[in-house]
């Protein structure tokens, strides 16, 4: 069984215990943060092993929270890992991209993670701003303003839209 199997297994586990739910996630995102706060330390770090040995240097005690960390951080990385299909022997290679990074835990409202103080020496206060502000406004839907019928035909003919296309 691979170890998203086993983690949709765990988490799914909780869907009629709200309680255990909050204290389950709660757990996880405590340690995904100590992990990231690892990463950030060394952020060229090229961080090569099995799955079992990564885990074990990144500080996280169960290599199936493991797993999850390593498909959540999986979109961030120069070269992602095929994590549907990995398991404790699997060799895996965490090289971050900082920028996807702190671009992808701002579109996850990851504030917990994006807001960690490591971010300071690897990114500048305006870049962080910058790629903050790209993302909120990828979301962003903007519509065109509506052609009324009595308006310039937008197609330059000179004639009134309900004359020409928009008939």
């Amino acid at each position: 069984m691979t170890l998203m199997e086993r983690w949709d297994q765990l988490a799914g586990q909780f869907a009629n215990d709200q309680r255990a739910a909050q204290r389950f996630w709660v757990d996880y995102y405590n340690k995904e943060k100590a992990v990231y706060e690892k990463l950030l330390e060394e952020p060229e770090k090229v961080w090569e092993g099995t799955v079992e040995d990564l885990c074990a240097q990144l500080g996280m005690d169960d290599v199936v929270y493991f797993g999850a960390f390593l498909d959540g951080i999986n979109e961030s990385i120069k070269e992602p890992n095929p994590v549907d299909q990995i398991v404790e022997d699997s060799q895996v290679k965490i090289e971050i991209d900082p920028e996807k990074l702190y671009y992808n835990m701002v579109a996850m409202k990851a504030d917990w993670l994006y807001k960690l103080p490591q971010w300071e020496n690897i990114l500048s206060e305006e870049k962080r701003t910058e790629l903050y502000r790209a993302q909120k406004k990828s979301g962003t839907i903007v519509k065109p303003k509506k052609i009324g019928r009595n308006d310039p035909c937008p197609c330059g003919s000179g004639k009134k839209y309900k004359f020409c296309c928009g008939r």
